[in-house]
């Protein structure tokens, strides 16, 4: 997308809660955002898709501001009549219950150039993941989008109940259950057979979210039982019917388990979208920090009999740094290579290397144990400054010639303080189930952003997972109780082993 030469608005549809349903054109918005101006409730992760530069404001709370739509319409025209991108980012599908319409409108008046963007509506989208399709060949061939805000059941309103109650197989009330009892009311009252099954959908597609079923006869029994509270869509119709067959999201292993990933961020987004694939609301608190060291001369790599990469970041900084002295895998000659983990093999495979090695195990002293004639050998081990010495000991032991060559250091991040108070309150209440540790460097430095509070009583209330043996010695070294430990040095083992716990 070229970058307009003049300002304008791009009101566009961010769906409902799950991150991943906006669109790819909604997408592209955001990345060339000069303003951002979004919805209370939206997913603050998409927020990431800005550039460095963007401005971001927060709408107003329609709850608690009555001016708040004409303060939205100037805030659209003033920062694009100043020339700038603005993005509209709004909940849903903004010509849906979205106001869309009405900021459309205040911009035609204004002068200011304008695009839509639409978005998936929690209408859909939240009855799609309590597996209710709106509508199936043999239930409902109709549906019908209604807001079940109290100005849609005065008697001066337009929304005509008597006809809609009985016109259409599937309803779907947005904004409805507050005034449940009302719209129950109304329906019955004008030929609804109370039989009808009704769902209430709280916060669909997110790991929170909570359905609770009925009839129009008990639903609002059930939801005052329930404690349900908005936000949350009323579905009404045969099709629920169909959930019992149909669900697939709230049966996901992890679902609804709120889990702490520490490690790096650049590192964290594959273990992220793992965790998020089996249902688990993934809270990011990375405590580390991939630093490459400067002024480090990358030996020449075929002077080496044995090359061995312990970690993706050592791959990657290492090419990158044999590039800009202008060679490339080339440069390997006839060496022979280790890689210890999955993910390694698949970095090294990236820049057209395939290992002659990958131990069974991780621990330095293990995959010592396991690299057989490396006597008088000489190996080249590029990795972190803070590594542990028991894999160049364990070679040395062994007769190998072995040169370790510190790439990169793993630095403490530095924190929000508002975000590090929460989760501080979140771990002590037990809101989070678990916390993980991917390194010995994501413990000491998670322990260190703590300092008030001791290892025992911080996570009493939660579960520890971490990766491996070391991490968990480093943990239990540390007075971390560890209750999970992955089989393998991998995300994907890891999960396996939240699952299992």
């Amino acid at each position: 997308m070229n970058k307009p030469s003049r300002g304008i608005v791009y009101i566009v549809g961010a769906g409902p809660g799950d991150r991943k349903l906006i669109t790819l054109k909604g997408v592209e918005c955001l990345q060339r955002a000069d303003v951002v101006i979004y919805d209370l409730l939206l997913n603050d992760a998409l927020l990431e898709h800005c550039p460095v530069h963007a401005e971001k404001i927060k709408a107003p709370d329609p709850r608690i501001r009555t001016t708040r739509q004409d303060e939205l319409n100037h805030l659209l025209v003033e920062h694009a009549k100043a020339g700038k991108t603005v993005i509209r980012l709004k909940g849903g599908d903004p010509y849906i219950f979205g106001r869309g319409g009405e900021e459309a409108v205040a911009l035609r008046k204004a002068g200011i150039p304008f695009e839509i963007v639409p978005g998936i509506t929690s209408a859909i989208a939240a009855a799609a993941y309590a597996g209710i399709p709106v509508t199936h060949r043999d239930y409902a061939s109709s549906v019908a989008f209604v807001t079940g805000h109290s100005a849609a059941l005065r008697p001066d309103s337009n929304i005509n109940w008597a006809h809609l109650a009985t016109a259409v197989d599937t309803l779907v009330v947005y904004m409805g259950v507050a005034h449940l009892p009302q719209i129950v009311e109304r329906l019955t009252a004008h030929g609804r057979d109370p039989q009808t099954p009704v769902s209430l959908v709280r916060v669909g597609t997110t790991p929170q979210q909570h359905v609770v079923q009925g009839t129009l006869i008990d639903i609002v029994q059930k939801v005052e039982a329930a404690h349900l509270k908005s936000p949350a869509v009323i579905v009404v119709g045969e099709v629920n019917r169909l959930r019992r067959q149909l669900r697939w999201f709230d049966t996901k292993p992890l679902f609804g388990k709120r889990i702490l990933v520490t490690r790096a961020r650049a590192q964290a987004s594959e273990f992220a979208g793992v965790l998020e694939a089996n249902g688990a609301e993934v809270i990011q608190f990375p405590t580390i920090q991939i630093q490459p060291l400067e002024g480090v001369d990358i030996p020449p790599p075929n002077a080496y009999d044995w090359i061995i990469f312990t970690s993706v970041n050592a791959v990657e900084i290492f090419y990158e740094r044999l590039r800009e002295s202008g060679k490339d895998t080339r440069a390997f000659g006839r060496s022979r290579i280790c890689a210890v983990g999955a993910k390694t093999v698949d970095a090294l495979n990236n820049i057209g290397i395939h290992p002659d090695f990958v131990p069974s195990q991780a621990r330095g002293s293990a995959i010592a144990a396991e690299m057989k004639d490396v006597n008088g050998k000489k190996i080249l081990l590029p990795r972190a400054k803070i590594a542990a010495a028991d894999l160049p000991n364990g070679l040395r032991e062994k007769g190998a010639h072995v040169n370790d060559v510190p790439l990169y250091d793993t630095l403490k991040v530095v924190g929000d303080d508002k975000k590090r108070d929460d989760i501080a309150v979140d771990l002590l209440n037990g809101s989070i189930d678990f916390v993980t540790f991917t390194s010995s460097s994501t413990v000491t430095n998670f322990l260190e952003m703590f300092p008030a509070h001791a290892p025992t009583a911080l996570l009493a209330n939660v579960q520890v997972a971490v990766i491996g043996p070391t991490t968990q010695k480093t943990a239990l070294a540390r007075d971390i109780r560890v209750d999970v430990v992955a089989k393998a040095a991998s995300v994907e083992s890891l999960v396996d082993a939240l699952i299992e716990a």
